[in-house]
């Protein structure tokens, strides 16, 4: 794991999504289409996660559990497909508004998948999360697409974190589990090119000059480190709890687009009070989370 293990679960997450919100700019100043971004990203984030675990780690995953991370990785080939597609189509500030419905799905689908009871009050800091995106949201009709593919993102990126937090807790390894998951990524992506780029496999040859430096800080930074940070925080942190924070990958992102972008043109004043209603939620959720431990001893 990063040295960054070493420092408080708290530093750690708010260091991920400082990350991922750097992903959003990584994906607005690549040049190319949507779906031949994201197989370079994931096949190069599979190569550099497979000669990491080579050259500093013994730890191995068992051919067990390939088929089940190369299917939790095609969940995230199609999570990212989507997510920024959203970013072509709108823009920063709505794909990554819409990302913040993750919480209200992961809400339902962390019960589901580990056969628990749902939390009201995990429901409820999602709606109110629903409220913020829609007042961040209502900016213009025209990106209603780009919301669209962002809310299934969500959608799809509140089921893998749930996945992997079972499968770090049976001992799998962050990084050869993103090595693994990457390649199921990239064989998804592949597959889809032909459907979602005109031009077919002959996109993959239109990265130049600076496209391959965006590529390498997306895959090696937020993806081989990011993607490992993100599991290896699953040992201590519910999925749920987790995705909670992402939200604030919003404000972070917004700042982003309005430094490098202007995007903050697009905001209006109802735009900012649903950013303050996603900080809001996230607050919340640890004094909530605190008082419904009390209660239930």
């Amino acid at each position: 794991m990063p040295r960054s293990a070493c420092l408080n679960p708290t530093v750690q997450l708010h260091l991920l999504v400082v990350l991922i919100a750097f992903t959003a700019v990584f994906g607005k100043l690549y040049s190319g289409g949507a779906a031949s971004l994201v197989v370079w990203r994931t096949g190069i984030a599979a190569l550099g996660a497979f000669l990491w675990v080579r050259g500093v780690r013994r730890h191995r995953i068992s051919t067990a559990q390939w088929p089940t991370l190369l299917g939790v990785g095609a969940i995230v080939g199609i999570h990212w497909l989507c997510f920024f597609g959203s970013i072509k189509l709108a823009n920063i500030s709505i794909c990554l508004t819409g990302m913040a419905t993750l919480s209200l799905f992961t809400a339902f689908t962390e019960p589901l998948i580990e056969r628990r009871r749902i939390r009201p009050f995990e429901v409820l800091l999602g709606l109110v999360v629903v409220a913020g995106i829609a007042m961040v949201a209502n900016i213009e009709r025209g990106y209603l697409a780009g919301l669209g593919l962002a809310l299934l993102a969500a959608l799809l990126a509140a089921i893998f974190p749930v996945l992997n937090r079972g499968l770090v807790h049976r001992g799998g390894d962050p990084l050869g589990m993103v090595g693994w998951e990457m390649l199921g990524a990239c064989a998804v992506c592949l597959a889809c090119l032909p459907l979602l780029d005109p031009s077919g496999y002959p996109a993959l040859l239109q990265a130049r000059g600076l496209d391959w430096l965006w590529l390498l800080g997306l895959a090696l930074v937020c993806t081989v480190f990011g993607h490992a940070l993100h599991i290896h925080l699953l040992k201590r942190i519910t999925a749920y709890a987790g995705n909670l924070a992402m939200n604030l990958e919003p404000v972070y992102g917004i700042a982003l687009g309005a430094l490098l972008f202007q995007e903050h043109r697009e905001l209006n004043p109802l735009s900012y009070l649903g950013i303050l209603a996603i900080v809001a939620a996230n607050l919340a959720h640890p004094w909530l989370e605190r008082k419904a431990r009390k209660e239930a001893a």
